[in-house]
């Protein structure tokens, strides 16, 4: 606990000397931008539509934006028609929401496209190296009252926050795969965060169908931080040859009453992003005993076994399905 304690600490000390602006908070949200359409965002920009909001689109490139029309349009498509054959909805009735959802989005690859915005949400790649720069230039383009969010699952809030220059109306914003579908999102604040835009995020939240969580800016957030060590854990169960791949998620699955056991679901998530975790928490976090780097992800990972993904990890894959 100590260490743990440590850590949230040295958390609350690289935040407690943030600036903040001195621009008030927006009291309302109506327009939401969305910046990244893939995985993540386009169901994000999709849900925002279908709860009403005007949403602003942006994607680095043309055929990413088109990538990212296409995936809004198929989803709420597959989603009205299910509505359909439930008997919730009659065809007219579906294509009037399908045109009105399509009607509350904008799409554009010009970032200043933004600058109107109640609430910015971005969900581009996870580097540091380019979330930073990005947010320090997207400070100076959108109205100065406006709340940014990150939907970022692993990196530091703080830092997104200082370099966007409004400290207090940034958070974390952290849904899960598939957006349509899960309900639970993680906001995640700072120790300089405004608490009016903390719970205008939340209200936000729950305005687009989702349960929010509130936590504190430590690593991994609420699921993943206590996610992403389970996995680990059965990881070096391996490496030590204490139970085969297979006995440890049935384990899980049966014992604990998971849905999947955690080598599944490391497959399932994608190795290479689970190495990536580990590798920045360990670099960042050296005196944390939970974060550890396990051999055998080492190895499937230089081997090109990424789990679903690539067709092999722990298991052999067939699409989304085990071979």
């Amino acid at each position: 606990m100590r260490v743990l304690h440590s850590v949230h600490l040295a958390t609350r000390a690289r935040t407690r000397f943030l600036s903040s602006s001195s621009a008030p908070v927006v009291t309302e949200i109506k327009t939401v931008g969305m910046v990244g359409l893939g995985l993540m965002g386009h169901g994000i920009a999709q849900m925002a539509a279908t709860a009403g909001y005007q949403v602003v689109a942006v994607e680095n490139s043309q055929p990413a934006l088109d990538a990212g029309r296409a995936r809004i349009e198929q989803s709420v498509s597959k989603l009205l028609s299910k509505q359909v054959a439930k008997g919730k909805l009659d065809e007219s009735a579906a294509q009037q929401q399908q045109t009105d959802i399509a009607g509350r989005l904008t799409y554009s690859t010009d970032l200043k496209e933004l600058r109107d915005c109640d609430m910015v949400v971005e969900a581009i790649i996870e580097d540091l190296s380019i979330k930073l720069p990005f947010y320090e230039n997207l400070g100076k383009l959108v109205k100065p009252e406006a709340i940014f969010a990150s939907n970022t699952s692993s990196l530091s809030i703080g830092e997104m926050a200082e370099a966007s220059g409004r400290v207090d109306r940034f958070v974390g914003l952290h849904f899960f795969n598939p957006v349509q579908l899960m309900k639970l999102v993680e906001v995640i604040k700072i120790n300089g965060t405004d608490e009016a835009a903390f719970q205008l995020t939340k209200d936000w939240s729950k305005a687009i169908g989702k349960t929010p969580v509130s936590c504190y800016d430590t690593p991994g957030f609420i699921v993943n931080r206590l996610l992403v060590p389970a996995m680990a854990q059965g990881m070096l169960m391996v490496d030590r040859g204490e139970a085969s791949v297979e006995d440890i998620d049935i384990s899980m699955q049966y014992g604990a009453g998971h849905p999947m056991g955690p080598l599944t679901l490391a497959d399932y998530v994608g190795l290479d992003t689970c190495l990536s975790i580990l590798e920045g928490w360990t670099s960042k976090y050296p005196d944390e005993p939970a974060f550890v780097v396990p051999e055998c992800l080492k190895k499937l990972v230089s081997e090109g076994k990424f789990g679903r993904k690539s067709g092999q990890g722990f298991y052999k894959w067939d699409g989304d399905k085990r071979a």
